[in-house]
């Protein structure tokens, strides 16, 4: 699974996840700029990529346009960098399951 990180986290996540999640980018490797959450949702529905933030708007988002792009929905406050990353790690079994799930299009990750 391919992660795509928000602004909301850091980009020092990619040191921590990228061995366990092959292809993962965090959004400002595309640009210094910042991005709309409308032109992030685009990014990740054509490069394949989930999305991972805690910002509520990217679940509005896929209400009205549908999935992909999956979403893991950070549902905690702000944390560390490594005790996100070691979240999800360690559900990434689960990740697995539901990337290939046609239902499922958000996946709610507490702490």
């Amino acid at each position: 699974m391919k992660l795509l990180f928000d602004e909301n986290i850091s980009y020092r996540i990619l040191k921590k996840a990228e061995s366990q999640f092959p292809g993962s980018k965090h959004i400002s490797d595309f640009s210094r700029q910042r991005f709309k959450d409308s032109q992030i949702f685009e990014l990740a529905l054509k490069e394949g990529f989930c999305i991972v933030s805690y910002d509520e708007d990217f679940f509005e988002i896929q209400l009205l346009k549908g999935f992909p792009p999956k979403l893991i929905w950070l549902r905690f406050g702000n944390a560390s960098t490594e005790k996100v990353a070691t979240r999800l790690i360690s559900v990434k079994d689960q990740l697995k399951d539901f990337e290939i799930d046609d239902i499922l299009g958000v996946f709610e990750l507490y702490i």
